[in-house]
């Protein structure tokens, strides 16, 4: 049994990268937001979306230093909701920097920084916004070409945060991930590992299945690989893939999202899998998974598989909004 999120099976999280910034890489974001961009608004998107993943019964929630003001928005709904430490797990990430500026367009919307001095300030961030809700703290997206696993200064700092009752984790990013998980499972300060696995890049496989063996937990993000498996059009990038998705979901009878999250869940080594929703009907949408898979289409949908070097090539691709 995991120390931090006990289940039975893998359970749907909410993550906060397009409810905290006005810009973000999932298809069709600039439309879901209809334009409407204010702080204000985009706060009573964010507090909409989380009540209704609360009252779905999602209890783990992500965000980021990164992902504009979504810490803020998500301590001002902790506060309103008057919900206490153990009511909801709340994670959140270092290592970059929103540089955005709350335009949709930035020519940079955030920095990568993994030096300790961007750990000791951002920890210090977190925790001033979201205080003791606060119970995991992950590296934001560690590639196969990062040195931060390294970084002795770094993983001190870890392990006397991990001392003092806080959860370490990390996320992996890039056609890399497996190496990155491994090298990870050898640091030994970490509980909890974050990937990407979809139905088109299952390259970290093994590795997350590893670290869910030693004792990890596996929150699996980018299920809908960023919108590509969840959109109203294809992606020319993936080929037909999004249309056979779509094909299995019809044979269910079911959406393209749901079945797509569906299949992550399914996995024995997944413990959460986070939705990336950006409003109330998405999210709905997503939560619909809990009850649609079909192990029959396993083989079908196994063919949608890519290289991993292929998926992350497109993703350096994908426009903001």
């Amino acid at each position: 049994m995991h120390t931090i999120y006990s289940c039975m099976q893998a359970q749907i999280g909410l993550g906060l990268a397009a409810l905290g910034r006005p810009g973000y890489m999932t298809l069709h974001h600039g439309q879901d937001l209809g334009g409407h961009t204010d702080v204000a608004t985009m706060q009573a998107r964010a507090h909409a979306v989380l009540d209704a993943a609360y009252a779905g019964g999602v209890r783990y929630v992500d965000a980021a230093r990164s992902y504009g003001r979504a810490e803020s928005f998500l301590a001002s709904w902790l506060a309103k909701r008057k919900l206490g430490r153990d009511a909801i797990t709340v994670a959140s990430k270092w290592g970059y920097t929103y540089t955005g500026n709350w335009q949709v367009h930035a020519a940079q919307p955030e920095v990568k920084d993994h030096s300790i001095a961007t750990l000791r300030r951002q920890i210090a961030e977190s925790r001033a916004l979201l205080g003791s809700h606060l119970s995991i703290y992950q590296i934001h997206s560690v590639t196969a070409e990062s040195t931060v696993l390294r970084d002795a200064a770094v993983i001190d700092c870890l392990a006397e945060l991990r001392s003092t009752g806080l959860k370490i984790g990390l996320t992996a990013s890039g056609p890399g991930q497996a190496d990155v998980i491994r090298q990870a499972l050898g640091v030994g300060v970490f509980d909890v590992v974050q990937a990407t696995w979809n139905l088109l890049e299952r390259g970290a496989e093994a590795a997350l299945a590893e670290a869910h063996e030693a004792g990890l937990m596996v929150v699996i993000k980018e299920a809908l690989a960023n919108g590509r498996l969840a959109g109203a059009s294809a992606d020319p990038r993936f080929g037909d893939r999004y249309e056979r998705l779509c094909a299995a979901a019809t044979q269910r009878g079911t959406t393209p999202d749901a079945l797509a999250i569906a299949a992550v869940l399914a996995r024995p080594w997944v413990d959460v899998v986070l939705s990336g929703a950006a409003n109330v009907a998405q999210l709905e949408s997503n939560l619909r998974a809990r009850s649609v898979w079909d192990p029959a289409l396993e083989p079908c949908l196994a063919e949608l598989a890519m290289p991993s070097a292929d998926y992350w090539r497109a993703r350096q691709g994908f426009a903001w909004n």
